[in-house]
C-alpha cells in the first residue's frame, strides 16, 4: 500500500518567507520562496456545495453569495524566468451567463467569479455547454448551470502561450468527460481548462520536475508603488497560490502580508534589544 499523505494546505503568509509588500526586504536583494501544494488537492471543489443539485427546471440554484467586487481583486503577473506567462489587470467586465452565450465561441476559457469563492473555469464547447473540472470529476454541462448565478468573463487572453486550433481546444475538453479522481491530471479547474487550450504539460499535476530551483515568479501589484514578488518551483503551485488570493481578495493579501511583516520587525527588534 502506497503512503498515504494528509492534504497540505496554504497556511499564512506569517509561515511563509516572505518580503516586504512595497517590493524589497532591507535583508536581501531578492524575491522569496513560495509555496510548494505537492500533496494539496483543489480549491474550488470545496467551493458550490449545491452545484450538483440543479433544480427540475435548468435553473441554477440560488446562492447567497456576495457578488464579485472587482475593487478588490488582486492584479498580478507570473514570469517564467524573464518571461511573463501570465498577466491579470484590474476591471476586467464581468456578464450574466445569458450575456456570455452571445459571446463565446467554441475554445473559449470562460471565468466565474463570486467574492469571497475561488474562480471556476470552464471551456466552452458549443451548443450553450461547458466542460469543466468540479468534485475531482469532467463534466459537460450547459453554461448556465454551471454560473449558478454567478458572473462571468472570457478569459483567453491571461495567459500568453499560443492556442491551439477551437476545434482541438473543445476535443480536449469533451475526451475527458467523464473522468474522475485517479483518471485525473490536473489539480483545479483553472488548470484543467488552460491544458484543454493550450496542450501544455505544466498545467498538469506532476508536469515539471522539482529540482530545487525556483523557475516561477508570482508578482503580486497591490499598486502602482507596491507589489510583492513570491518565487515557487512549477506553473502549478502558481496557479494554487494565485487562486487562493483570488479567493481571498486584495484587501485579505495585503493585511496578512502587512501583519507578517509588523511581527518580523518585532522578532528584529527583540533580537536587537538581546
Amino acid at each position: 500500500m502506497g503512503n498515504q499523505v494528509e492534504k497540505l494546505t496554504h497556511l499564512n503568509y506569517a509561515e511563509v518567507p516572505t518580503s516586504d509588500p512595497n517590493g524589497f526586504d532591507p535583508d536581501d536583494d531578492g524575491p522569496r520562496i513560495g509555496v510548494s501544494y505537492i500533496f494539496s488537492n483543489d480549491d474550488d471543489d470545496e467551493q458550490d456545495d449545491n452545484f450538483d443539485h440543479f433544480p427540475a427546471d435548468g435553473r441554477a440554484a440560488n446562492h447567497e453569495e456576495k457578488p464579485f467586487d472587482p475593487r478588490d481583486e488582486l492584479a498580478c503577473a507570473v514570469y517564467y524566468r524573464d518571461e511573463c506567462v501570465y498577466e491579470r489587470s484590474v476591471g476586467a467586465a464581468t456578464h450574466s451567463a445569458e450575456s456570455l452565450l452571445n459571446k463565446c465561441r467554441p475554445g473559449d476559457l470562460l471565468e466565474f467569479v463570486a467574492t469571497g469563492q475561488y474562480p471556476h473555469w470552464a471551456v466552452y464547447v458549443g451548443d450553450f455547454q461547458v466542460v469543466h473540472l468540479h468534485r475531482a470529476e469532467i463534466k459537460n454541462n450547459f453554461l448556465t448551470e454551471v454560473s449558478q448565478g454567478k458572473k462571468g468573463r472570457i478569459v483567453n487572453g491571461l495567459y500568453r502561450y499560443r492556442a491551439l486550433p477551437p476545434e482541438v481546444i473543445a476535443r480536449n475538453a469533451l475526451d475527458h468527460v467523464g473522468s474522475r479522481d485517479r483518471e485525473l491530471y490536473w489539480r483545479n479547474s483553472e488548470c484543467f481548462a488552460a491544458w484543454c487550450r493550450f496542450g501544455k504539460r505544466e498545467f498538469k499535476i506532476g508536469g515539471e520536475i522539482r529540482i530545487g530551483k525556483q523557475p516561477y515568479r508570482l508578482k503580486l501589484l497591490f499598486s502602482e508603488k507596491k507589489s510583492h514578488v513570491l518565487e515557487f518551483q512549477s506553473l502549478e503551485d502558481v496557479i494554487m497560490e494565485k487562486r487562493r488570493n483570488d479567493q481571498l481578495g486584495k484587501g485579505a493579501v495585503s493585511q496578512e502580508l502587512a501583519n507578517h511583516l509588523n511581527a518580523t520587525q518585532e522578532i528584529r527588534e527583540e533580537r536587537y534589544v538581546n
